[in-house]
């Protein structure tokens, strides 16, 4: 059970604070509800390109690592299509420098051209290593838009291509910061060795001046129930060649989400799932195989990826997966295997909280989707769910005419795909 007390700032920023005075440290967590969904499809990679500019310098503070690190502190942020999120921890008697120094950027950045080049550079950098010049790194900037036609979730958090990136200029940037960074969209958890009054008293001293701005309304298009399977193949000079396939599932709030995710790790978590038993150990198609759930705030994926073993093709690794998919429509799994998977599951929570800053997010993560208590409610979610409600999650999530597959080809193919391309061709 983690314990928090919550209260809203005048300015309308939520604060949440977790004590716990068995650490000597203390957190200071900001969650912005903004990510890449909420980009303009012909300026994508904003919200991540923001994620840097915050560390470049806000109107009193030039320089944000230094006054953190003379006080022993840390810090980081990442980016997701649906939150951007920046932490640090420090020893708790030095807490009120990290309220004077995130209170700072979110009354305002510096906006210096100089800053906003280096970030850029920094982001086109990473675009290139991790996205373009990585074996499969380009898997998901193709992937995502064969599964979303209209929703923003088309394009990953880096952005859909380097030149939106490399155009972006200072207008676009302050009304990106304008529109999005302001306490009326954040929320701020506090953890570790600092008492709530305290927390409250530092809280209101240096966020609650900051103009509360306007609260951000969400009005994205939905993405329309997918009738037809879809179906991209793409070559590369790649060691394996690689078979993915992806189902639209419910949002990350949505009451059958529990049923989906354990469906999840049942086909692909781990050595004991069907996925890997059946077609890495019994049947040896694949290299490795896993399937997992996205868990994003609105309508996500639940994603089947693996490397193929060198003389086995895509189709047969296709057709494999299909019958043990069909498996999980036909019929109910046994009470044993779900209790498996539900202790995989409530162990992943239960590890998940001995870390003070893991808790804080999930704090923030869980007031973001509506209830900060939701911390303490999803080991009772994942027991509730029963071999019914997984054969419902299956049978409406694993029907053929929700996927997307992606054939990422080896570009030197195996004899036996050779094979097959051969006879393709003919």
């Amino acid at each position: 059970m983690i314990h928090f007390e919550e209260f809203t700032l005048a300015n309308g920023l939520r604060c949440i604070v977790h004590e716990d005075h068995t650490t000597p440290i203390a957190v200071l967590n900001v969650m912005y509800n903004v990510g890449s969904r909420d980009e303009d499809p012909g300026h994508t990679g904003f919200a991540h390109l923001f994620e840097h500019l915050m560390f470049s310098g806000s109107v009193n503070i030039p320089n944000y690592d230094e006054p953190l690190q003379m006080v022993g502190g840390e810090n980081n942020a990442f980016t997701s299509a649906d939150i951007t999120n920046y932490y640090l921890t420090l020893p708790a008697p030095n807490l009120e420098t990290g309220f004077w120094l995130e209170s700072d950027r979110m009354l305002g950045l510096a906006f210096s051209e100089n800053g906003l080049e280096v970030q850029r550079k920094v982001v086109v950098e990473e675009f290139k290593q991790n996205y373009l010049n990585q074996p499969y790194g380009d898997v998901w900037l193709k992937l995502r838009p064969l599964a979303y036609q209209v929703h923003p979730y088309q394009w990953p958090t880096i952005g859909k291509e380097i030149s939106h990136i490399e155009n972006a200029v200072m207008d676009d940037v302050r009304g990106f910061f304008n529109k999005h960074y302001s306490p009326a969209n954040a929320i701020l958890v506090v953890a570790g060795a600092v008492t709530v009054a305290e927390a409250r008293r530092l809280a209101e001293k240096w966020f609650e001046p900051i103009p509360a701005g306007v609260r951000y309304e969400r009005r994205l298009p939905a993405e329309p129930r997918q009738t037809a399977p879809r179906k991209l193949e793409v070559t590369a000079d790649v060691p394996l060649s690689a078979f993915y396939q992806v189902y639209h599932i419910p949002s990350r709030a949505d009451e059958s989400y529990y049923a989906v995710d354990l469906l999840a790790d049942i086909l692909g978590r781990g050595k004991s799932s069907r996925l890997y038993q059946r077609l890495v150990k019994e049947r040896p198609l694949f290299n490795s195989v896993s399937a997992s759930c996205t868990g994003s705030l609105e309508p996500g994926l639940l994603v089947v990826s693996g490397k193929l073993n060198a003389d086995v093709t895509l189709e047969e690794a296709d057709a494999a997966v299909a019958d043990v998919l069909a498996e999980l429509r036909e019929s109910l799994i046994p009470g044993q295997e779900l209790e498996k998977v539900k202790n995989q599951a409530e162990a992943g929570i239960v590890f998940g909280e001995i870390e003070l800053l893991n808790r804080a997010m999930n704090l923030a993560y869980s007031k973001l989707i509506g209830n900060a208590n939701l911390v303490n409610e999803e080991s009772a979610r994942v027991q509730a769910v029963t071999p019914g409600a997984v054969l419902a999650a299956a049978q409406e999530v694993l029907r053929p005419e929700n996927s997307s597959t992606l054939y990422y080809r080896a570009l030197t193919p195996s004899p036996a795909q050779a094979s097959v391309l051969a006879e393709a061709e003919e």
